[in-house]
């Protein structure tokens, strides 16, 4: 699958309505591409114990979404084999009081992985470039000095995105970024299906109707933080979402991908590594060979 075809390419062209939400590139069918999905899920699996046995290189794999994109579901199908002994995932919920004293960039820089290990984060430091200029009264709460709040603050704050994510790589952290892309009639039809499922009733939440009726202004900063933020070392993957088995097929594809280009094989062993070995593999045949006389 050529995965450059979803990169968001910033300069004055670019524009959000240019990816159809409806995509489904040279899968024939949702089965097709479940088993592309589970394979490359399970590839995934494997390559996360390379990159954890390296310890040099981490992965942060970041999903955005407006309400009623499967993030959760996408995040759950795509990392379900994971060892839970190398990643982290991270929910984004509304900061709590001590988060909202904090930086903007603090919650996120507490939750980076570790090198040799994979961090997921549900929504992400960019809630604060998006959220909060559909809604003021949310960067009120952080009662920032002038010189932070100004005219500029947007444009400040992707600045400040792009260097963290730029320092990030220069201490071996990699950054994925997915926007799941979904389309307005769509969002309705799975809120309505969060309505009416039992076992999804509850993730329904006014909120989400209220954030809906600001769709276009949401299509118009998303777009815009796309401009600003998605870079060479760090793009934006838009992901057409209206079909949840061809999404979850090619972020795992492009997460596979990722890890490939990390490490493709285990680390070797160093001389005094092996010498190590033999010694301790001499040790454990002497003691077969003395417990057997």
């Amino acid at each position: 699958m050529n995965h450059k075809q979803f990169i968001y390419k910033p300069d004055k062209k670019a524009r959000l309505a240019d990816f159809d939400p409806n995509f489904t590139a040279d899968f024939d069918d949702e089965q097709q591409a479940r088993a592309s999905m589970e394979k490359d899920a399970a590839d995934i699996a494997k390559y996360q114990d390379i990159l954890m046995a390296h310890e040099t290189n981490g992965l942060l794999v970041i999903f955005q979404a407006m309400d009623g994109a499967g993030k959760d579901a996408t995040i759950k199908n795509v990392m379900s084999n994971l060892d839970p002994q190398g990643c982290e995932m991270k929910m984004f919920k509304a900061p709590s009081e001590k988060e909202v004293k904090h930086d903007y960039l603090w919650r996120g820089a507490q939750s980076v992985p570790a090198r040799g290990q994979i961090g997921i984060f549900n929504r992400s430091y960019y809630e604060h470039v998006i959220v909060e200029r559909i809604h003021p009264e949310k960067l009120a709460r952080e009662n920032l000095p002038e010189s932070a709040a100004g005219k500029d603050i947007w444009k400040k704050r992707f600045r400040h995105i792009n260097n963290f994510e730029e320092y990030l790589l220069d201490n071996g952290i990699h950054t994925l970024k997915f926007f799941l892309n979904l389309s307005k009639e769509e969002q309705r039809e799975k809120l309505l299906e969060r309505m009416m499922r039992p076992e999804k009733k509850w993730k329904f939440a006014l909120e989400d109707l209220e954030d809906r009726k600001h769709w276009d202004e949401y299509m118009k900063v998303y777009e815009e933080a796309f401009n600003q933020t998605s870079t060479k070392i760090a793009p934006w993957y838009i992901i057409p979402d209206n079909h949840r088995w061809f999404a979850r097929a090619v972020i795992a594809s492009v997460v596979l991908e990722k890890l490939k280009s990390l490490h493709s094989k285990y680390p070797k062993q160093s001389d005094k590594q092996k010498k190590e070995m033999a010694k301790a593999q001499a040790a454990l045949h002497k003691e077969s060979v003395s417990r057997n006389k």
